[in-house]
């Protein structure tokens, strides 16, 4: 590059430490701007599915990965109250061979932590929200609720779904309650495995909800997805406390296994939440600001892509600008064509798994589990929740598609 890059990155979760990651490893200078006292994730799990494995083996962090991730056996599709299987798709022997990476099951902390190993301290600064951001000649200013400012060649929008930064550039809009009501809750287990919970990322549909288990921390606890279609507002807050109590009731009459593993949870470590969903965006970036992971496409859970979208934005986003020697003329719109048309279909498929994953009509279950069942005897590694488009992607590999697009422009 002819000169050294500076770009300020609002927002340190997951998308926004593994873009600090990127650009550390391409020599350009990176700031974090947090609006928490510290880091921290709340205790969830995340799956890492091949797709976004790729890219944290590229960040280095194949070795912690292995280190702090659960390879599950298989991907199941379970019935909500006699537990048969509606799908069985092997993971841990297929995946790196038709995906080209391992399918990981991690704790939200233990992969933040991954990706924040190695970041300069001096470069983080913690209980700062932005207030806006604005544009002056060749550089961007973010502006926070302390009074600083922080001027950069590229600021980037990494704050979530109310992002402050996609307001200030292209207006606010509210995003739209799905009436679905979300639980995520953790089990620990003192002797792995549990008998009443298979070593896989088991989903059990039932009639308006599912739940979605699997194991993290190596096999040392369970975490819980549970989703219930309600008409009552949720509140947005990943930190929402609910209770064992509440939880059970949500989903009473489910197999034993659930409800055994339910009452089971740590009561320290349920909370609750109203899932939102907005539309793709035509455009992410306006002059030297840009948007990342849900600031640009947040999206339903029923992919599991949320974190994985964000990651592959962020090495992608660094890589661009790496390639284009920080032009950002070249390399923000090269980044939205390599990135949008695929975030915006995980977020459409995403809604459309919703509605299959909830069918209540029992002739619809009926015609659902018999598809379910043609594509397995069809293919008996096909992946049940038809993601393998999602898996074969490989981010580290979107240079040589810059490369392509400019010989055919």
């Amino acid at each position: 590059m002819k000169k050294v890059m500076r770009v300020g990155i609002v927002g340190a979760g997951i998308g926004g430490v593994a873009l600090a990651k990127a650009l550390q490893q391409r020599g350009i200078e990176a700031h974090l701007f947090e609006r928490a006292a510290k880091f921290g994730e709340i205790g969830a799990g995340v799956q890492m599915t091949p797709n976004a494995a790729k890219v944290i083996e590229a960040l280095g962090g194949g070795a912690a990965l292995r280190r702090i991730g659960f390879l599950p056996q298989a991907m199941v599709g379970r019935n909500w109250n006699d537990a048969r299987e509606l799908f069985h798709t092997p993971l841990r022997e297929v995946c790196p061979q038709r995906f080209g990476a391992d399918f990981w099951h991690v704790h939200r902390a233990d992969l933040h932590a991954l990706l924040c190993e190695g970041l300069p301290p001096g470069q983080v600064r913690f209980n700062v929200s932005c207030t806006g951001v604005t544009q002056d000649g060749d550089q961007a200013v973010a502006h926070f609720s302390d009074g600083t400012r922080f001027e950069a060649d590229l600021i980037v929008g990494a704050d979530g779904i109310h992002s402050a930064v996609r307001d200030a550039i292209w207006g606010k809009t509210e995003s739209k309650f799905t009436g679905h009501m979300c639980w995520r809750a953790l089990v620990p287990v003192e002797q792995h495995p549990l008998p009443f919970v298979s070593p896989d990322a088991s989903f059990w549909m039932g009639p308006k909800a599912h739940i979605v288990t699997y194991y993290v921390k190596g096999g040392a606890a369970v975490n819980i997805v549970a989703v219930n279609e309600s008409p009552d507002w949720v509140a947005e807050s990943w930190t929402e406390p609910s209770t064992r109590e509440e939880l059970l009731a949500a989903f009473d009459g489910w197999h034993e296994n659930i409800i055994e593993l339910f009452q089971r949870t740590d009561r320290q470590q349920i909370f609750k939440w109203g899932l939102f969903d907005r539309d793709p965006m035509d455009r992410w970036s306006q002059g030297q600001v840009t948007l990342l992971g849900d600031a640009a496409h947040p999206m339903l859970p029923f992919l599991s892509q949320g974190a994985a979208m964000a990651i592959e934005d962020a090495y992608v986003l660094a890589a661009a600008l790496a390639h284009f020697d920080g032009d950002l003329a070249l390399a923000l719109p090269a980044y939205e064509a390599e990135r949008r048309p695929r975030t915006a279909r995980v977020q459409l498929e995403a809604r459309e798994r919703g509605r299959t994953y909830h069918i209540a009509n029992a002739q619809e279950q009926r015609e659902r589990d018999l598809a379910f069942q043609q594509a397995q005897a069809k293919d008996p590694n096909a992946v049940g929740i038809k993601a393998e488009w999602v898996y074969e992607y490989d981010a580290t590999r979107c240079e040589q598609r810059f490369d392509s697009a400019a010989v055919t422009a």
